[in-house]
Order: C-alpha cells, then structure tokens, then sequence
C-alpha cells in the first residue's frame, strides 16, 4: 500500500477528519492481552486508588496508538507513517460504567518536508483534559 494522498494537495493548515474513541473497561482487558501489560492499574481499581490514581487508566501505549489512527486513516497506509512520537501529560481514566472514557483527537499538517513527507501535530483529550503532548507524526505521502 501506498498513502492516497499526495503532497501536492496538502498544505500547512490542512486539517485531518477529527476522530473519537471509546475506551471501556473490556477493551483495557483485550489491550492487556494483546500487549502482555498485565499492570493492575489498568485493571484493578482498588489497586489504582491505592498507588493514587482516580481509578483505572487506560495504557499509555494504547492512548497512543489511537491517537495515530487519524493519521493513519487520513493517509490510508498505516506504513506511510516514517515517524511518531508523544510525551503522556494526563492519563485517560476509564470509569467501570457502561460508557467508559472516550479519546477524542484532531490533526492538522504543521509543515511540509522533504521527500514528499509532511509532519502532522495532533491533540488528544478525554473528558477535557489533553493527554498527550508533542504528538506528532511524520507521514511519506503519494
């Protein structure tokens, strides 16, 4: 696969379709087992009050990886991204109720570069608080 959008037609400013994801505790679970992060605090909520958080959160990595999909959506190759990286700055508490937490994430280009790539900025919240910081992403496009 290749990225299905072409540098040409991208410009600094250029905002990528905004995209929302529920967390609930069944995928905390599903997550843990993909991934072998088993760590209590993203499962047990005594344990997570106890250590001094408000209750279950949700794994950094995972935060992380949803907030790509815009990214990765809007570019439609998942290989297209050369690079990505974020600083965690609040975690995503995932309450056990039937609604959870939700990650909502927007995405705009913030510069052109070489080699037909542009480097995208991304803004992660849940429940009005930003939960990632320097997310940015690097994307080779058509």
């Amino acid at each position: 696969m290749t990225a299905k959008i072409s540098y040409a037609d991208v410009e600094v400013g250029t905002e990528l379709p905004a995209g929302t994801f529920p967390v609930t505790r069944a995928t905390l679970v599903q997550y843990a087992g993909a991934s072998g992060d088993f760590n209590p605090i993203h499962w047990n909520e005594k344990f997570a009050v106890e250590v001094g958080l408000p209750d279950v959160i949700a794994h950094g990595m995972f935060t992380m990886a949803e907030a790509v999909r815009v990214v990765t959506d809007w570019a439609g190759d998942p290989g297209a991204v050369v690079e990505y990286g974020v600083r965690f700055t609040k975690p995503v508490v995932v309450p056990n109720d039937d609604k959870g937490a939700v990650i909502e994430v927007s995405g705009k280009v913030a510069a052109k570069l070489d080699d037909n790539t542009v480097r995208v900025d991304l803004v992660a919240t849940s429940a009005g608080q930003k939960v990632l910081g320097m997310s940015r992403a690097v994307v080779r496009l058509a």
